[in-house]
């Protein structure tokens, strides 16, 4: 009779643990927007609370640190546009993308979000991007923005004055559509490259002073 009793107790904890764990599953799928295979990787910063300064993963280990910071203003480049997000992603300093999977999504390992705070201000800490020359592919940061109220879109990479790809031609380009101001130029401060990106929003697009 114990044994029965201790049978049927067994039973019933392992079927309210088998409960407890589809729930918890379910639970988890439904925190998952319809479209989160499909979305702009911007959406997915999960728990994250956002704020004005962001660290890319592995930012410690990687030899060529970069602080890139500015304000990001409304479209009259004089007002500095409050709660917009700042996304950026890049290769590693070999030019590689370091592509991971959560939820069956890939993602890119070097990423990160801001939001600007009530000055349009923010700051990334990061690396500066390897060349990949197989593919002739620029150093890059590649950033979408997200206004409040309004679709996230992207605008043109940051790219970087000492890239040995970036040729004259490629300069010569970008000055001639006016977004010459794509190039970055870090100087080393305590060993730091540090550089400063201001960015003035517009109804249909972006440019950057």
């Amino acid at each position: 009779m114990k044994n029965c009793i201790l049978i049927f107790s067994l039973i019933c904890l392992m079927s309210l643990s088998h409960k407890g764990f589809a729930q918890d599953s379910s639970d988890a799928s439904v925190q998952l927007a319809d479209n989160y295979l499909e979305r702009s990787p911007l959406y997915d910063y999960g728990d994250l609370q956002l704020n004005n300064t962001f660290t890319i993963p592995d930012y410690e280990t990687k030899t060529n640190k970069l602080k890139i910071s500015g304000t990001i203003y409304e479209s009259d480049g004089v007002t500095p546009a409050k709660d917009v997000i700042l996304y950026i992603d890049q290769a590693d300093e070999h030019g590689d993308f370091d592509l991971r999977e959560d939820n069956d999504k890939r993602y890119v390992h070097h990423r990160g979000w801001i939001k600007t705070n009530a000055d349009g201000q923010y700051t990334f800490y990061t690396f500066i991007p390897g060349n990949d020359r197989r593919y002739n592919q620029l150093q890059q940061l590649f950033p979408i923005i997200k206004e409040p109220s309004k679709p996230e879109y992207e605008i043109g990479s940051f790219l970087f004055d000492d890239d040995p790809l970036l040729s004259k031609l490629c300069r010569k380009r970008m000055a001639k559509k006016g977004d010459p101001s794509r190039i970055l130029k870090p100087v080393k401060k305590d060993g730091v490259f540090v550089v400063q990106k201001d960015i003035v929003l517009n109804s249909t697009n972006s440019n950057t002073k």
